[in-house]
């Protein structure tokens, strides 16, 4: 198969892991109201942040994250492409981390352009501690 830029085409998670599964992460600010209006970069970023937010909510963070569907409002390639530099330049496809990267006609919010699901490990904090 053609090797993947920055992301696997596969990712296994040995049976027993503990998984969360979360929902889309979106552009809003913690009042809910829609960050970057019309400039999908800025709310990639957004994005992200509230993804990172989310994760440690569960005791994970980006480098545990195994799976995402990233979805952006638009049918141009250079949108799409801009996304994704924030998806990379955010550390979250560094692991092995499979990824679907997805141009919609529209999401949720009025204005929103971006919004990633994810799948990620929760480490075991526990055996860490015992080690």
């Amino acid at each position: 198969m053609f090797p993947p830029p920055a992301y696997s085409h596969v990712s296994v998670v040995e049976a027993g892991t503990r998984l969360a599964f979360l929902a889309g992460s979106v552009p809003l600010d913690a009042d809910g109201k829609l960050v970057g209006e019309g400039d999908p970069v800025r709310q990639a970023r957004q994005v992200i942040a509230n993804l990172e937010k989310q994760l440690r909510a569960v005791g994970s963070g980006l480098e545990h994250v195994v799976a995402t569907d990233v979805y952006a409002v638009s049918a141009e390639p250079a949108v799409l492409s801009a996304v994704w530099d924030v998806v990379e330049a955010s550390g979250l496809s560094a692991g092995p981390h499979s990824s679907t990267l997805i141009g919609v006609a529209c999401l949720g919010y009025p204005g929103q352009l971006v919004e990633i699901t994810a799948t990620a490990v929760v480490p075991d904090t526990t055996a860490a501690a015992v080690s």
